[in-house]
């Protein structure tokens, strides 16, 4: 493909580029962003597109894993670590809200709501607030994954319904 045609081809996408771009950020200065970074990067890679591949999905990959990429470096950049000797930081309390007397009434009005579930739903939702997955919950309780997952999400949405006065 020629270079003028690979051009015209890549300006035609641009609105495109852009609400798939908004759809990924959320955020319109974000959304021009990474529409001009994806719009660099394929005009610097223009010579490792093939001729017979879907130049609209390349361009759009191109988008997705820069924003994917962008993502990662904002997750590890708000990352603390604690370089101090003693591990100062660390060592901080940390303020859970729990020690309010709002924190311990909502605490236990949540755990009494748990608690008032039936086993077919306390089980595996408390499984999964504990940190199991999906699959280790199915796998211990020997039932259906989609079972599993239709019942945390009926326990959630009771335990909503029944702490909406919280909100």
């Amino acid at each position: 493909m020629s270079s003028k045609k690979f051009q015209t081809k890549l300006l035609g996408l641009q609105n495109n580029l852009l609400n798939f771009a908004y759809t990924l950020t959320s955020n319109r200065d974000d959304a021009y962003d990474l529409l001009q970074d994806t719009t660099l990067k394929a005009l610097d890679n223009e010579d490792k597109y093939v001729d017979n591949v879907n130049f609209k999905g390349w361009v759009f990959t191109i988008m997705r894993n820069i924003f994917i990429n962008n993502y990662r470096k904002g997750v590890r950049s708000a990352t603390v670590i604690d370089q101090t000797e003693d591990l100062y930081h660390l060592n901080l309390s940390q303020d859970s809200g729990l020690d309010t007397p709002e924190g311990t009434v909502a605490e236990k009005d949540i755990t009494a709501a748990i608690n008032s579930f039936t086993d077919e739903y306390r089980i595996p939702f408390s499984m999964h607030v504990a940190g199991y997955k999906y699959s280790e919950i199915a796998e211990q309780l020997q039932l259906p994954l989609g079972t599993i997952k239709s019942r945390i999400f009926f326990a959630r949405k009771r335990l909503q319904i029944m702490l909406q006065d919280y909100k």
